[in-house]
């Protein structure tokens, strides 16, 4: 193993080590979701969330991209997705039966029903 594999593994390996962070994961295996929709579901400070999907980003486990004033992220696909999916593969088989992801999967179809500008609006006055 070269060192650049070597840290590539430790950034997945440290990103894979926060229940946060695994949460996300699981919740974009269906698809792309805009940051007020992960922040909907995790109910943490938006700061929070910030830093976990910038440590996924960082490992190559998710891909993001901008659309107004909205942040998008999702697994990444293509050649760098050929890497991720046996990854994500072992994590759904092992959280099957998980609570929380079941719980959390629940939870985001709700979601993902609101309009995200009307999520926004909701959190901003939240905080």
């Amino acid at each position: 193993m070269n060192n650049e594999t070597m840290k590539t593994t430790l950034r997945v390996t440290k990103a894979l080590a926060d229940l946060q962070r695994v949460r996300i994961l699981m919740m974009l295996q269906p698809g792309e979701l805009c940051v007020c929709q992960i922040l909907e579901v995790l109910g943490l400070a938006p700061s929070t969330v910030s830093k976990h999907l910038s440590i996924l980003n960082t490992a190559g486990l998710v891909d993001s991209r901008k659309e107004g004033r909205w942040m998008y992220y999702r697994l990444p696909e293509g050649a760098a997705g050929a890497s991720v999916r046996p990854l994500l593969k072992w994590l759904d088989a092992a959280l099957e039966k998980d609570e929380t992801t079941a719980k959390d999967a629940k939870k985001l179809k709700g979601v993902v029903a609101c309009d995200p500008e009307c999520l926004c609006r909701r959190q901003r006055k939240r905080a």
